[in-house]
């Protein structure tokens, strides 16, 4: 009795259809209610992105203040009797040539700390928001012996009409990001000529990512989900 409430509260009865490469519906996969079953807080999620985005960020941009800047070590005139304004130095920022007044530094920093379960709950979060709107597609029997983009485009538009996604197919931007449940060099570069299509694997995809593409093209399932599964493992669903 324990292990069949344990298995009922891991899948919350939830299903979504598998598709070929063809485009045709082939099965049904049970999804984990602790990856697809999260409730939405558009909060947490607001947060987790701006600090991802601000770890990302180089920080490279850097103007030179006038401590930094050369020349400027004579007075450009005498303090008095010129009838101009006073100037002490040309490397004041209202001169040509002279420093920046508060301009971006090199040496701001603009990382935020993030906790690994508050990462781990935005993850479930978009990823249960993107199940809820109709926008994760699980694809199965993907395989390349080597790379065709070719074959890669034909996977999709099947793929397109068969989910009834028509703009998988049409969309010219940030259409969909693939995960792959581990590394396959031959379906990474045959979908890499795709400017709307990013490849990512299960133990990489994050939020922002997520967030940027439309649609989420789940291959093999059973071992993506397992992946997903992991890396939320430290999170209690609620619906």
């Amino acid at each position: 009795m324990e292990t069949k409430e344990k298995i009922m509260s891991t899948s919350n009865g939830m299903n979504a259809k598998i598709y070929s490469v063809e485009g045709k519906e082939t099965g049904s996969v049970e999804l984990p209610a602790a990856v697809f079953g999260v409730a939405w807080n558009a909060d947490l999620v607001h947060d987790v992105v701006l600090a991802m985005q601000g770890n990302s960020r180089a920080g490279t941009a850097h103007t030179k203040d006038r401590s930094e800047v050369s020349g400027g070590g004579k007075k450009p005139w005498k303090q008095k009797g010129t009838g101009r304004a006073r100037h002490g130095s040309t490397r004041s920022p209202i001169w040509v040539g002279g420093g920046v007044a508060h301009g971006p530094r090199s040496e701001k920093d603009y990382s935020v700390k993030l906790n690994r379960k508050v990462k781990a709950k935005a993850l479930a979060t978009v990823l249960s928001k993107k199940h809820e709107d109709g926008e994760v597609i699980f694809l199965d029997g993907v395989s390349f012996s080597e790379p065709k983009t070719a074959v890669a485009k034909t996977i999709v538009k099947a793929l397109a009409t068969g989910s009834g996604k028509a703009d998988l197919a049409t969309k010219r931007k940030n259409a969909a990001v693939v995960i792959l449940p581990k590394r396959d060099l031959a379906i990474e570069k045959s979908f890499r000529n795709f400017g709307n299509i990013e490849v990512v694997m299960a133990k990489d995809i994050n939020p922002v990512e997520l967030l940027t593409y439309k649609y989420v093209v789940v291959t093999a399932p059973t071992a993506a989900l397992e992946v997903l599964t992991a890396r939320v493992a430290s999170v209690t669903a609620t619906k």
